[in-house]
């Protein structure tokens, strides 16, 4: 990715993250059929469709390259690829019927459990090859399983974190976290936001990414880790309520919300690398800019204990097969050649993202030990998936449900509304209420 200063962060990740991607359109969709729905095996031969999203223009010629060497190192399958744009791509999936969608098709992570829902995806467990499936981190596997089942993969994850000055935390006098092993309290986090801000002319030491608001993707992405890290979730058993409105999550918002007055709005998208503040809380897709912009003034640290040990969002696109393909074969074998090293180690150049495969991110300059992001592969390496969260893990996948749409819209309002001056306790509560009612009127959401 090639983040732009003056363009706003969640605009810019909505590559790696599909952060503006209109997942309350999936809300709509209708009764489910489930994953009884299986592709067809077919002949292994012939033309297959593809679609994807259009990124920015490295990404598109990245997986346009991918295609054409697929196409010229052998004759049997031929892949017609089309791109959309990503701010119509889920719009365009959501509204296709499942008969005419492609036998490859690229999707965000969280849409997954709804198009299964819907009979749009098929397990692709038969297709790819086990040493495809093998190489997969378990953070990329556990963000497209279903039911013991592999629905998706992708070339790249995702992963949250602080951004620090070093030049400003050492005048400060403030000693910061070295790794996750001694990631700040939300205490100490809290602290050295208020000894930053002390030696700061206009008193905000922090970017907290708000130019865009929290009503939003990113509102949930960026601070469910809150949730997670006070020991909540933002759904637990099928159910929000004792497990998004608990003490212990709305004390966490409390803090958070305690950090407005020394957050810098950004509405330039520059608080950081200008040295306006000297943390910045976001992802791994602003290190391009940063890095640059501070070089060895810069570090990366994990965000902050709130008791349940250091958490973060991660999962991104995967990709998958079609529920309704004749050719089940020829679409794994494409998948296979897609998320080799060659093809990996392409994309997450292009876009800065850590690689979903083993031995890419093992080989990632970035992220490989001794790498300058390698906190997000320490993350990563110890994912929680969607459903037990403690101490012992650190990468937890958002909600796979196919209500994950409600459940983001309630949830990033509540945080918004908190953001803004309400009492936390009122609106987690009225979020989880929200969400258990959506889910009693759609049988839970589960998959027949």
């Amino acid at each position: 990715m090639n983040p732009g200063t003056t363009r706003s962060p969640r605009r810019t990740a909505a590559t790696a993250l599909a952060l503006a991607l209109p997942l309350a359109a999936l809300a709509a969709c209708g009764s489910g059929g489930g994953t009884g729905t299986s592709a067809e095996q077919g002949s292994g031969t012939g033309t297959i469709t593809v679609w994807a999203h259009q990124g920015q223009a490295s990404e598109a010629a990245a997986l346009q390259s991918a295609v054409r060497t697929f196409n010229s190192a052998q004759k049997k399958v031929k892949v017609k690829l089309t791109l959309i744009p990503d701010t119509d791509y889920t719009k365009t999936i959501t509204a296709t019927d499942a008969s005419k969608l492609p036998d490859v098709m690229e999707f965000d992570g969280p849409t997954m459990a709804n198009f299964v829902y819907n009979s749009k995806l098929a397990a692709i467990d038969d297709y790819v090859s086990a040493k495809t499936l093998a190489n997969a981190t378990d953070a990329i596997k556990a963000e497209g399983a279903i039911d013991g089942k592999q629905y998706g993969l992708g070339m790249y994850d995702s992963g949250l974190g602080v951004y620090g000055n070093k030049k400003l935390l050492d005048a400060a006098g403030i000693t910061y976290p070295t790794g996750l092993s001694d990631a700040w309290t939300a205490a100490e986090f809290t602290d050295a936001v208020k000894k930053l801000a002390a030696k700061d002319s206009d008193g905000k030491s922090l970017d907290l990414q708000e130019s865009g608001g929290y009503a939003n993707e990113w509102g949930t992405y960026g601070f469910a880790p809150l949730v997670w890290s006070a020991g909540g979730s933002l759904l637990r058993n099928g159910k929000a309520e004792g497990a998004l409105d608990t003490p212990a999550v709305a004390a966490a918002l409390k803090t958070f919300q305690s950090w407005k007055r020394y957050t810098d709005p950004n509405t330039d998208g520059n608080a950081f690398a200008k040295g306006r503040v000297a943390l910045s809380w976001v992802g791994h897709w602003m290190y391009p800019a940063y890095s640059k912009a501070l070089g060895k003034d810069l570090v990366v640290l994990p965000l902050p204990d709130f008791g349940n040990g250091p958490k973060t969002g991660q999962g991104s696109w995967e990709w998958g097969i079609g529920a309704h393909t004749k050719n089940g074969k020829a679409a794994g074998a494409f998948l296979d050649s897609l998320l080799d090293d060659t093809n990996v180690t392409a994309m997450t150049t292009a876009n800065g993202a850590p690689p979903g495969t083993r031995s890419a991110l093992a080989k990632s300059e970035l992220y490989r030990q001794g790498g300058p992001l390698q906190l997000f592969a320490d993350q990563l390496a110890k994912p929680c998936g969607a459903t037990t969260v403690d101490t012992s893990c650190v990468a937890v996948t958002r909600p796979i449900t196919a209500g994950y749409p409600t459940v983001t819209a309630k949830f990033s309002q509540a945080l918004s509304d908190v953001y803004g001056g309400a009492d936390p306790k009122t609106a987690l509560a009225k979020a989880a209420r929200a969400i258990d009612q959506d889910f009693s009127d759609n049988d839970g959401y589960e998959l027949p």
